[in-house]
């Protein structure tokens, strides 16, 4: 056993996973995982810059996060920075600024990279069940960008493009500096006609439509999972490989976009973070399964910080 601890930045959220991890059985004992809305992105499409008050949110997370990698005694630890870091002209003051909290260099990994630690930490323990199907297209829905990568034991092709739940809401949901709520259906129509170009991007280099089983990750597609469940509370155990019927995601996007601030923060399962850009990310959910035709998705509660995780592991890499 290797213990490890692997910390994913996006741009909504910063999570850490502590974890003993096995490569003989393919193991990954967690130990701690959690999760905090930073809203590192905040602005990054508009200013190009990473906010003041979003870097110390951020960072006030790692000061928890080293704490607690500390406690722990995890022997390797490595910090990934996706999408928000990554189009950010002042990212050295963020790099700077985690290296001096938690003694390591932020990498801030290309989409590509990202795709295949997502697809690592999503298929790793697929293999054991029934009806799951070779190949996968695993689709990671993120703050500011959302990785398609498709492949069987490795990945085959992958591809990231720029339509993040964080992303989209701020770019089309937003008016005189607030969400729309519910958003007029212009509004709507906008953020789909970026999706569905995005889609026509992802296809020029991934086969999308070829893969047997459609796997869903990230808090956009576990949250819609959530309430699919009926949940009455947020249950990783109960959402891990739920199975989700495309009609039953088309339901749950309807009642998110013409539902207001109040009535989606009343959802048993919404974190707090999530109720101003869940329905940009439903939305994008549910364009992605109509265009493949994919009739269900099945979630993973392992992603790419399960991924991250295995990467530390010598004999995984």
């Amino acid at each position: 056993m290797t213990r490890v601890a692997a910390v994913d930045c996006g741009t909504n959220s910063i999570r850490l996973l502590v974890a003993d991890a096995d490569p003989a059985t393919g193991e990954l004992k967690q130990l701690d995982r959690r999760m905090t809305i930073v809203r590192l992105g905040q602005g990054v499409d508009r200013t190009g810059r990473l906010a003041p008050e979003a870097l110390e949110r951020t960072f006030a997370a790692c000061r928890q996060y080293a704490g607690v990698i500390r406690e722990l005694g995890a022997r390797r630890t490595r910090f990934v920075a996706t999408s928000a870091s990554r189009d950010a002209e002042n990212r050295e003051e963020f790099v700077r600024g985690v290296v001096d909290i938690l003694g390591v260099e932020p990498e801030v990994i290309t989409g590509d990279q990202e795709a295949e630690f997502s697809f690592t930490g999503a298929t790793k323990e697929l293999a054991g069940l029934d009806h799951v199907e070779k190949p996968y297209l695993v689709v990671d829905i993120g703050g500011g960008s959302t990785e398609f990568v498709v492949g069987d034991v490795s990945v085959r092709a992958a591809r990231s493009v720029d339509i993040g739940c964080v992303r989209m809401t701020e770019r089309h949901l937003v008016r005189d500096g607030h969400v729309t709520d519910p958003p007029e259906p212009g509004r709507i129509d906008a953020v789909r006609t970026d999706v569905e170009a995005a889609l026509d991007l992802v296809e020029q280099t991934v086969p999308l439509t070829e893969a047997r089983t459609l796997v869903g990750l990230a808090g956009s597609v576990t949250t819609v999972a959530g309430i699919a469940l009926g949940l009455p509370a947020y249950d990783s155990d109960a959402i891990h490989h739920a199975r989700i019927p495309v009609d039953r995601v088309r339901e749950i996007t309807a009642t998110l976009l013409s539902s207001t601030h109040e009535e989606r923060a009343a959802i048993p399962v919404m974190h707090p973070g999530r109720v101003d850009v869940i329905a940009s990310g439903a939305l994008a959910l549910l364009a992605i399964m109509e265009r493949t035709g994919a009739r269900e998705v099945v979630v993973s509660e392992h992603d790419i910080l399960d991924g991250i995780a295995w990467s530390l592991v010598p004999e995984s890499r």
